[in-house]
Order: C-alpha cells, then sequence, then structure tokens
C-alpha cells in the first residue's frame, strides 16, 4: 500500500471510531511504528487529527465531520470520481454556482483547470482561494458571514446577491439523506444552498452513498428537485424506487492513476 493510501485508511478509520491506536495501526498495514508516526505527524501538521499517548483522536460534536481540513482529505478518491462525472455536465462558456464543502471544493479546482472559459459563482472559500487571479476564469465570490466550521460564507448577504444572478447550472452538496430527502444540519447552509438552486437552469446533488440511510435537522431537498443526482454507487432501492424516472442519476466510476 502506497504512503497516501495508507493515510488515507487512517483517516477512514478515524471516521468510524473517532481514535486509532499506534500498534494497532502498525499491525493493520504491516509497517513500522515509526512509520506509523510519521503519518500521524503529517496528518497532524495538516490539521485533520490530534495525536495522543500511544494513538490519535479527532474532536467532533456531531455524527457529521465538521472540520473542512478534515473532509478535504477523507475520501479523497471517491470525491475525484464525483467531480469528474460532474464536470461532464459542464461545457466551457458556462456559469456555474458552486456550494460550501471540500467535495464541491474538489469539484471547483477541476473546472477551473479545465473548462476555460467559465464563470464560477460560490460561497466557498477554498474554491475562492484557489480559483483567483487564474486565466480563463471569472471568479464571483458570494460574501457574507464567514463560517469556520463550513469554510465558506452565509447569511443575508449571499442570499441576496444569488437572488442577483443566474446560473446555467449549480451543484450542490448534502451529508445526509435518507428515502426521498436530503438533509443537512445547519439552517443558515441550507438557505444558501436552496438560493444557489433557485438561480440556476439546472441542479445537480452531489452525494457520498455512505451519506445515505442518515437524517439531519434540517430538511434541504426532496431529491426530485435536482435535475441529476451523482453517486458513486447505486442509490439505496427504496430511493430509486421513489425517484422513478424524475431525476437522471449517474454512477461515478473511480479512476486508477
Amino acid at each position: 500500500m502506497k504512503r497516501e493510501e495508507r493515510r488515507q485508511e487512517i483517516i477512514n478509520l478515524l471516521v468510524e471510531s473517532r481514535a486509532v491506536e499506534l500498534d494497532d495501526i502498525a499491525a493493520r498495514f504491516g509497517v513500522s511504528r515509526m512509520t506509523v508516526h510519521r503519518d500521524l505527524d503529517e496528518l497532524e501538521r495538516a490539521g485533520v487529527l490530534r495525536k495522543v499517548r500511544g494513538g490519535a483522536t479527532i474532536d467532533a460534536g456531531t455524527q457529521f465531520e465538521s472540520d473542512f481540513r478534515f473532509r478535504e482529505r477523507q475520501e479523497a478518491d471517491v470525491k475525484r470520481a464525483l467531480a469528474e462525472t460532474a464536470a461532464a455536465l459542464v461545457e466551457p462558456g458556462m456559469t456555474v454556482m458552486i456550494n460550501d464543502g471540500s467535495m464541491a471544493a474538489v469539484l471547483g479546482d477541476l473546472l477551473a483547470q479545465t473548462h476555460k472559459p467559465i464563470t464560477l459563482v460560490t460561497n466557498n472559500a477554498a474554491i475562492m482561494e484557489r480559483a483567483k487571479g487564474l486565466s480563463g476564469v471569472t471568479l464571483i465570490a458570494l460574501g457574507g458571514v464567514y463560517s469556520v466550521r463550513f469554510n465558506a460564507y452565509f447569511g443575508i448577504v449571499a442570499e441576496e446577491a444569488l437572488s442577483r444572478l443566474r446560473a446555467d447550472i449549480a451543484f450542490i452538496s448534502a451529508p445526509a439523506a435518507a428515502g426521498r430527502l436530503a438533509y443537512h444540519m445547519d439552517e443558515a447552509v441550507v438557505r444558501s444552498k436552496r438560493a444557489m438552486m433557485r438561480a440556476s437552469s439546472q441542479t445537480c446533488l452531489l452525494i457520498n452513498n455512505r451519506r445515505f440511510g442518515h437524517t439531519a435537522l434540517h430538511v434541504l431537498a426532496d431529491l426530485t428537485e435536482f435535475d441529476t443526482v451523482i453517486s458513486d454507487k447505486p442509490l439505496p432501492h427504496d430511493t430509486a424506487a421513489e425517484l422513478g424516472e424524475a431525476t437522471v442519476v449517474r454512477i461515478a466510476k473511480e479512476t486508477t492513476t
């Protein structure tokens, strides 16, 4: 197993159990304790975990990962596959809205590099930072109240700006879905996502398959409100049955490099 693959697996283990022990990691991957120390040191420097005596842990107060840097590194291969599938819906010259989130940030990076000229409208601070100044990219950065938790801007300022804009397509992500409904835990985030949906001719939901079967405080949308749903695996049977032919479902295929 390559170093990056091993570190990704360590992150995945932390998602499941919130804590890992150094000896268990060394045994699982057949590497030395020193190698595991280096892996944990690097991940701690990146801000995705906290080393403790004999292992590492993450601090999460909700059932979902709330730290952007952690989520950005989690399941990078799935995020890339979803982004590449979503990018197939975009043509150069289009105006594209992209919401907050680490998965959306991967899509923003991809479009800014491969689909020029393009206009990107976003409240995602990671996209803003990486796309600013790029040749062929017109960046419309939505203002508002900055959220450290989501690394994005929200509130009345962002929503008012979106009401004055019109895009060809909006890409929306969600941390939970059950049945035919997508959910989010934060009201302000829901409002910004729905404002993007209203401001776009087409809408596309990007969702990791493992998010199905979970709910959160606020209903974001009925899945039939999206023209396209992109996931990394076939949707749960009950969800697919309820959707019928109302929404196009695309399954992202992971690529090997």
